[in-house]
Formats: C-alpha cells, structure tokens, sequence
C-alpha cells in the first residue's frame, strides 16, 4: 500500500517517523511530509498557535502538494490528530484514494462529499476532549451518508494522542492495540 502519513500539530515528531517505519516494516511504502517546515512543539498549544499562524487554506496546500506526485497510485490517507483531519480532507476528495486510517483525529464534513465505499478506519481515545461522544456521533452519520466504510475503536483511559511514547498522553497498551488493529486493515485493502 502506498500511505500518506500527516503528522499532528506537534510537528514531525519521532513519533510520526517510527510509525512510518513500522508501517514500511509491514511492506508499505509510506511518505511523510513536514507540513511545518521542520518545526516541532512541546505543547499542543504551541503547535495550534503555529498552525493558525500558517492558516487553514495553505495548511490543506501544502497536504496537496505533498500528496499530488503519488495519488495517481491510490493512496492510503493517515494521520495523527491535526494530521487526520487533513488526510480526511484529502481523502474525501481524490476518486482514486484506496482507505483512510484516522488515529486520534477527524474533520467536518463537506455536505457534498461523496466516496465509493471508501474503507476508513478512526481510533480515538475515550474520553478524548477534540473527538467528544456527540461529535463522533454526528460525524460518522455524515461518513456513511457520503459513502464511506467506517470502523471506530475507542481506548478507554487512553489520552488523546496517545500512541506518541514522548507525550504525556502515552499508552502503551492502547498504542499496541491501535497498530496492530491498523495494521490489519491496511492488510485488507
């Protein structure tokens, strides 16, 4: 599978990078561009300031821009957090993309998206404060009525990015769980 992976509002953090080696260690090829030329955050407040900072508009330009020479071969849209509302966006928009991994992160919904049975896959903490119960709720009404395929895994205690080991959000059994979940999948597609 060819992977697409977008990393959160913390920047291109080892984190991202180990997870696209364990991705390539299953036999995908995987590419993970830095949507904030080379800056990273210690918190998430930092990294949203800096996101707002660059704007909504050249942030979805740059995912574009950075997706455009592969997604000819079908790609798989993932990220974390920020990264998985991006790859969501993305997703929902190019025909030829082949599945949607979404770890700890969704986005609003176009009223017009429409997808061919797009395969996705979201997992998210329970509780997590960015992805609250109703808004999950509401949200994955609004993926099947555009056509996609939804499976959501909730993590109870976890928080919110908790597959990053360097955050305070570290679970490494929820961690675990999630890749080899994903892993799965991505094996289905």
């Amino acid at each position: 599978m060819n992977i697409m992976l977008f990393h959160s509002t913390y920047g291109l953090r080892p984190a991202v990078r180990e997870a696209a080696d364990r991705l390539r260690g299953a036999g995908h090829e995987v590419w993970t561009p830095d949507l904030f030329d080379g800056r990273t955050f210690e918190t998430v407040e930092e990294g949203m300031a800096f996101k707002d900072e660059i704007g909504k508009d050249e942030l979805l330009k740059r995912a574009v821009l950075a997706a455009a020479p592969y997604s000819e071969r079908g790609l798989v849209y993932a990220g974390f957090s920020l990264g998985a509302s991006i790859a969501q966006t993305l997703a929902l928009g190019d025909d030829k993309a082949r599945g949607l991994l979404l770890l700890h992160g969704t986005s609003d919904i176009a009223p017009n998206a429409s997808v061919d049975e797009l395969p996705v896959q979201l997992h998210v903490a329970e509780p997590d404060p960015f992805e609250t119960d109703d808004w999950l709720s509401a949200w994955y009404l609004q993926m099947g009525r555009a056509g996609a395929d939804v499976e959501i895994y909730r993590y109870a205690g976890a928080g919110h990015l908790y597959t990053d080991p360097e955050l305070p959000d570290w679970d490494e059994e929820a961690a675990e769980a999630t890749w080899r979940v994903a892993l799965g999948f991505l094996e289905t597609l």
